[in-house]
């Protein structure tokens, strides 16, 4: 089964303390007021947070599934996922936890241990 917008809206949404604002004219979705997912326009990618150290390494790994637009996410921690490569649901849901992990307050994150954020 494809990977939809409507999935990511939900997987993102069940994540704590997520809010979906609309932005650039996209939804984005934030985690007290910082944005850690967003839908392309098309609903064809999303755009995740993502150190930019580990991005070149994705995009090696999987070009098909991870890329950046350049001019735009390069000097950001930011990488672009297309949803028709994304295996499941685990995967996505795998994906947008990572990014709400890097954008939610150390303390919130923390009170999630099922989520990876560990507890100090």
């Amino acid at each position: 089964m494809a990977t939809t917008a409507q999935h990511v809206r939900t997987l993102a949404l069940s994540l704590p303390e997520s809010t979906e604002k609309l932005a650039w004219g996209m939804p984005t979705f934030r985690v007290r007021g910082k944005i850690f997912a967003a839908l392309a326009d098309d609903d064809t990618s999303i755009g995740v947070k993502c150190p930019k150290e580990d991005r070149a390494e994705l995009i090696a790994a999987e070009p098909e599934k991870f890329f950046i637009r350049e001019g735009h996410d390069d000097n950001y921690a930011w990488l672009r996922v297309r949803l028709a490569a994304v295996g499941d649901e685990t995967e996505l849901r795998a994906i947008l936890t990572d990014s709400w992990l890097q954008a939610a307050p150390k303390r919130l994150a923390a009170a999630h241990p099922e989520l990876g954020g560990g507890a100090g």
